[in-house]
Order: C-alpha cells, then structure tokens, then sequence
C-alpha cells in the first residue's frame, strides 16, 4: 500500500455526496480521520499523539509507508504500534464504514468541526479522531449542563425506580442526561427523559447503526429522533467488552457530572466512574441496602472514592451545580488497569468454538501479535485461554 492510495480522488469516491461542498484538502482529512476510525481502537493514545503532531491525513500516510515511526514515542512503543495497526490498514474497509454511514443517515464529526463537543478533548490524546452521529449533532455542542446516569444492567426494581426519578427530576430542570444505552439503569434513565420530552444523549460501544441491545432498537430510534445516538467507531463495528470500557470514558467526558445508581462490586459503571474521578468531574453514587449485591460497588464509591451520596434530584442539581474543577478523584480511581484491560480485550475475541490465530486475534484486538501473545500466556495460565494445534480459544 503506498501513500497515494489516500488521494483526493479515493476520499471523494468513498465520501460520496458528503464530499460535495468541500475542498480537496477538507475532503481527504475528512477521509483520513475515517481511516483513523476504522485503523485504531478507541482510545489508542499513540495514535491520538500522532495524529496531534502531524495531523490526520500525514499521520495516515506514515503508517502506510515501510520505515518506522518516531516521533511522539520510543521506538519499542511505535513498532507495536506499528504492527497493531497495520492488518486494519485497509481502504475498502474504510469505503465500507463511509457507505453504511450514509445509508443509516450516521454523521461523521471531527474535531474544528462546528458541532464537535469541545469536553471530549479533555481525554487529551486519549480523545476520539472522530465520533459518528445517529441524530442531530448539534445536540452534541448544546449538551450542557448535563449529567450522566449510569449503573448496573442487572438492576433491581428500587435502581430502575431511582433512576427514572432522577431522570425526570433533571428534565425539569433542562439538564441533558446522557447515558450507554444498555439495559438495566441505562434504560430506564433514557426512556423517562422520553416520556418526559427531554433531551438524553446515547453512547454505544459498537457502531452508532447498529442496535445493542437489539431489545432496544426502538428506543435508540427514538433517541437518535429527538438527541442523539453516539460512538467513536465506525459504522457496522461490533460491541465488545473492551469497547464498552473505551465507550465509558466518553461518558463521563461528556457530562458535567456523573451518578451511578445501581453497581456491583465489579460493574463496569465503576470504570464510568473513574473516567469522571480522573477528568474532575463531580461524581455521585445513590445507596442502597447493604444487604444488596447490586449496589456494593456504590457503597464502595461513597467509601474509597469520595463520591456525592445522591438521594433525591435535589442532591444531583447541587453536584451538577459545583464547580466541576473541584476533582473528586477520592483515594484512587476505578479505572481498570492496561495490563487486565488488554487481556479482557483478547479473551474477547476468542471464540469457544473454533480455534483462531495469531494474527486473527491482533486484527479482531487491535494489538500487536507481540502484545496477544503476551496476554494469551497469562490467560492460559489462569485457564481462561487453551491453546490447540490449530490456534488459540477460551478457556473455562
């Protein structure tokens, strides 16, 4: 592949009528942050420092070529880099995301851009290249104030019933409630802002056209109707583990404050709320019975991290009311650690069923094969990974 296969004439084709009204050299970033999208995995910090160092279409263009990369790392960091990302360098791929984009009315929206929302950039190089929009993107730039409620899927009645009284509550005080779409909390969150003809944002960890939960394909319809249905990876990507964590740090991003209202010891909320501990973001969590599994990872977040206890909407209008640069970042943070963040990441992609490979399992990653090997050691010690002649599955 050489440096002319991202060209003016390539970007206009795979853009389509989005290319209409825009110069060549808006045209082919506009393609180049695509690629991006479809090239690196969410919140790949090497790429975001390439891109911020050279921009995206000459940050394109020299992983493309056959020298190696310096510049934003040492050069153990970029050849991993490197190799992560080159199975993915693919312009029909890229081609692909555009077309379905266009066919499910997806929005690609890129930082400058007039409906970028500028909170996003507080990740640092950790940031989006880009997101795609299901909806109107101009909600995206209109958000504030906001509030992110967010916790378990397994909810319980009590944490469905909180969570639409909060919801509710923030509606009428025109407050943005933005959330992941999932069952449980996430769901009863956005559909009482629904029925109570307000504004909620949805953040997914899949492509923003695909449904997921497909038990709320209508609900996410009518989201993207009246708000917005977001995610940072192109359109027709599959939802991971993985990619759930990566979409929750956009949560808490894009709020000005977070509220979990239902979580087990381990949820994943919990990582929600260590997106927003580390970025200064007031954080909240509502009690539960201390008898109840559901909301030990709350009691944990009122204990170690310092967050708001949170009992009615008035509690929740005061924290989104502080000061957001006062940090609630507690004693720690809940965010889970690279080293288990990427072995979660490979177990993902492997399948119980047939073996896969190496180099299979970087692509579906977006690790080097260096690092999925790394990786793949520790799980087949931990029995979460058994290694056949054929290849790699998961274990027990």
């Amino acid at each position: 592949m050489t440096p002319s296969t991202w060209g003016v004439r390539e970007a206009r084709s795979a853009l389509g009528p989005w290319a209409d009204d825009l110069e060549d050299e808006e045209t082919v970033d506009r393609y180049a942050a695509a690629a991006w999208s479809v090239i690196a995995e969410p919140g790949d910090g090497v790429a975001g420092a390439l891109v911020a160092a050279f921009g995206r279409l000459e940050a394109l263009r020299m992983i493309t070529g056959d020298g190696l990369l310096t510049g934003v790392a040492d050069a153990r960091t970029m050849a991993r880099a490197q190799e992560r990302w080159r199975p993915r360098i693919d312009p029909g791929a890229v081609a692909a995301a555009l077309r379905t984009a266009r066919a499910s009315a997806t929005r690609l929206i890129l930082p400058g851009d007039r409906e970028w929302p500028e909170a996003l950039d507080d990740l640092g190089v950790h940031a989006p290249l880009c997101v795609w929009v299901r909806g109107d993107p101009e909600h995206l730039v209109a958000v504030r104030p906001s509030v992110a409620i967010v916790g378990a899927r397994a909810a319980t009645a009590y944490g469905e019933h909180i969570a639409v009284e909060l919801a509710a509550g923030m509606v009428s005080r025109d407050v943005t409630v933005v959330s992941g779409g999932a069952y449980g909390i996430d769901g009863a969150a956005h559909r009482a802002v629904l029925r109570a003809g307000g504004l909620t944002i949805a953040l997914l960890a899949g492509g923003a056209d695909r449904a997921y939960p497909a038990g709320h394909t209508g609900m996410l319809a009518d989201i993207a109707s009246t708000g917005a249905v977001v995610s940072e990876v192109p359109c027709g990507t599959a939802p991971t583990r993985w990619r759930f964590l990566q979409r929750n740090r956009l949560i808490a991003a894009l709020s000005d404050a977070t509220v979990v209202v239902e979580a087990g010891w381990r949820s994943g909320s919990l990582n929600t709320a260590g997106h927003a501990a580390a970025l200064g973001r007031p954080l909240g969590a509502v009690p539960g019975p201390v008898t109840s599994a559901a909301s030990a990872g709350c009691h944990r977040l009122l204990r170690e991290y310092d967050a708001e206890c949170i009992t009615a909407v008035d509690d929740l209008a005061d924290m989104i009311g502080a000061c957001a640069g006062d940090a609630r970042a507690g004693r720690g943070s809940a965010a889970e650690a690279p080293a288990e963040a990427d072995a979660r990441r490979v177990r993902d992609a492997l399948s119980s069923r047939s073996p896969r490979s190496l180099a299979d399992l970087a692509r579906r990653t977006g690790l080097s094969e260096s690092d999925v090997s790394g990786r793949l050691g520790v799980l087949e010690l931990e029995g979460r990974a058994r290694r056949s002649a054929e290849g790699w599955m998961r274990g027990g």
